[in-house]
């Protein structure tokens, strides 16, 4: 009979006298790439709103927080949602989205852009990236004219601020409003970045912030819609209320939804904004530490900001860090580092999956020259949130060292 070797047979001897505890203590925690990032501000603002009352949908809290938000995007007003999703739901269909119509879409991004123009029944039309992995204008214009000569109703164009860049509006709101079409920014992962000196959210009609779990900064779930337009905000805010007419009794007269935020996670998110630039910071921090890693290594560039130097008129808000694999220079590709990581409790992913290559969107007409194709192909998003320590980072990076260490070239 074969038998263990002696030290493996005292290993699992002494791991059977622990306690569970122990054992679990002995396992390193998964690294996640953006958790949230909450902590004493956090709790005191929660038990705040909790001993007001105003446990219910809105109250004083949400007040607040839309104040808070619009001027932190320099917008005239704020309704604070319970996703980012209903934030374009509601925006498409104030601007007429609707069965028979068209929304022009960035392809790179999260299937919930593309969705909320499906809920409206219009149809999604997809355009490329440029090389920031933001809409390109380019594309744009030769989509707009293509649709337009096909006698296409285009309600709305919506861009898509990537991994907490900021799309280029001045460019895509040029050409839009030349063509007298509206853009409605979908600015869910870029709350705290600038561009040419105006804040994510500040352009379009209408823009829509996320507060997911695991975005820059959260409410638990939540988002908002960002508006100069007041009657659009008073749209909105009615629709997002189930419309309920303004009377004693419940009486309804058009279609609404429950898409409010709570009271309770709108004063967990006012403690979350007052904490973002500390947070965005973080996030610098890291990124200068992973571009360290890899400046050495040919074949792999961090995606983005490329002298990772925040500054007052442009920068991002580094929700994600993305590097950018070519396989035959580096002699290993995006999916062999990815499954290094995973193997190691290390949360890694690629970059966006275009909504082209979706099975639900793969029939929609797109206008294509291969950006987006290529991003997500050798894209690796890492480990990037504001709350990981110093034994989380060392962790990370000297993985990332072993992995590197361990290949060769082609």
């Amino acid at each position: 009979m074969r038998t263990q070797p002696l030290s493996s047979s005292r290993s699992g001897n002494a791991r059977r006298s622990q306690s569970p505890a122990q054992v679990a203590a002995e396992i390193p925690e998964r690294v996640y790439l953006s958790p949230p990032d909450v902590g004493a501000a956090e709790e005191a603002a929660l038990i705040r709103a909790l001993r007001s009352g105003w446990v219910a949908p809105l109250g004083p809290e949400v007040d607040a927080f839309e104040h808070e938000l619009a001027e932190r995007t320099q917008r005239e007003h704020c309704v604070a949602l319970s996703s980012g999703t209903a934030a374009l739901h509601l925006a498409l269909l104030e601007l007429g989205a609707r069965p028979g119509s068209v929304v022009i879409v960035a392809t790179m991004t999260f299937a919930a852009t593309a969705n909320a123009v499906t809920y409206t029944g219009a149809l999604p039309v997809f355009v490329d990236c440029d090389q920031s992995g933001c809409m390109s204008p380019k594309l744009l214009k030769s989509a707009i004219e293509a649709e337009r000569a096909t006698g296409a109703s285009i309600n709305a164009v919506v861009p898509v601020d990537v991994l907490g860049k900021v799309a280029d509006y001045a460019a895509i709101g040029a050409i839009a409003a030349e063509q007298g079409i509206p853009v409605i920014a979908d600015s869910a992962e870029s709350l705290g970045a600038r561009r040419n000196g105006r804040p994510a959210g500040a352009d379009g009609v209408a823009a829509a912030f996320s507060f997911n779990g695991n975005k820059i900064m959260t409410t638990s779930g939540g988002g908002a819609l960002l508006t100069d337009d007041a009657v659009l905000a008073k749209r909105c805010r009615y629709l997002a209320s189930q419309a309920r007419q303004p009377t004693i009794h419940y009486e309804h007269t058009e279609l609404g939804f429950n898409y409010r935020l709570s009271n309770l996670l709108a004063a967990l998110g006012r403690a979350q904004l007052a904490r973002l630039d500390s947070m965005m910071e973080c996030r610098r921090q890291l990124r200068i530490r992973y571009r360290e890693l890899f400046r050495t290594h040919p074949g792999v560039t961090v995606f983005g900001d490329e002298d990772a130097e925040i500054g007052a008129e442009t920068h991002e808000n580094y929700w994600l860090t993305s590097i950018l694999v070519d396989p035959c220079v580096a002699g290993w590709s995006s999916a062999d580092l990815i499954a290094f990581l995973v193997q190691r409790d290390i949360e890694a992913r690629p970059m966006w999956k275009p909504m082209h290559q979706q099975p639900l969107y793969v029939s929609a007409t797109a206008y294509l020259d291969g950006t987006s194709d290529a991003l997500f192909e050798s894209g690796v998003s890492l480990p990037s949130g504001s709350g990981m320590d110093e034994g989380a980072q060392r962790r990370v990076l000297g993985e990332l060292e072993r992995f590197l260490a361990g290949k060769g070239k082609c």
